[in-house]
């Protein structure tokens, strides 16, 4: 009698491991090559870390990151709703427009694409975490302003939640030779700084 139901048992724990996995929600990065982690390992870039941050303290999410070097919020746009539909998500993490920015790109151009993909999201029923950015101050004080109002302008509309900047903290020495994109060293700074934002919304 022991042996059978030891055998339950171990039926039981085999059959509950996969199917714990699979119903972990899912946390969707949706960025461009800050995100991607552009000149370092996968592992050392801040969605590399966020991983396995939450693996510790919050198990029963899983971190998919999506994100494209060069990515713009037009292409972006385009491919959402591939993405909501391959991974169902429960939470994004819109981590776009830096890209577009520097490109000069038409400032309303880039709040609608935004908006389309936050509209998008939230149709699917998943939460939003919008990340800004920031421009160099040569971009010209009037397009800088204009777009960096974009994110907070975003997340009034759409009542979401905003890490109004996501290189906040970074120094100039954390910065690859492309003053660009941050080193190593400057990831758990970023992982931190989307963390402090994302928490609230993984307690909902």
């Amino acid at each position: 009698m022991k042996t059978l139901l030891l055998k339950i048992i171990l039926l039981v724990a085999a059959l509950w491991l996969p199917l714990s996995a699979y119903a972990a929600k899912t946390i969707l990065i949706f960025g461009d090559s800050l995100s991607a982690g552009y000149g370092i390992a996968v592992a050392e870039s801040w969605p590399g870390l966020l991983r396995q941050e939450l693996a510790r303290s919050h198990p029963d999410y899983r971190v998919v990151n999506a994100s494209i070097s060069g990515e713009t919020t037009q292409g972006g746009r385009q491919r959402i709703t591939g993405a909501l539909q391959q991974y169902r998500p429960a939470v994004v993490i819109l981590a776009l427009g830096a890209n577009d920015g520097l490109r000069g790109f038409n400032v309303a151009g880039i709040e609608a694409n935004l908006g389309k993909i936050i509209e998008d999201v939230r149709a699917a029923r998943a939460k939003v975490l919008l990340v800004g950015m920031k421009l160099p101050p040569n971009y010209g004080e009037a397009y800088v302003t204009q777009f960096e109002k974009v994110y907070p302008k975003l997340a009034k509309k759409y009542q979401i939640r905003l890490l109004p900047f996501l290189l906040e903290g970074v120094v100039p020495q954390q910065f690859q030779a492309d003053n660009l994109h941050p080193t190593k060293d400057a990831q758990p700074l970023l992982m931190r700084n989307v963390l402090k934002e994302l928490r609230p919304l993984l307690r909902r």
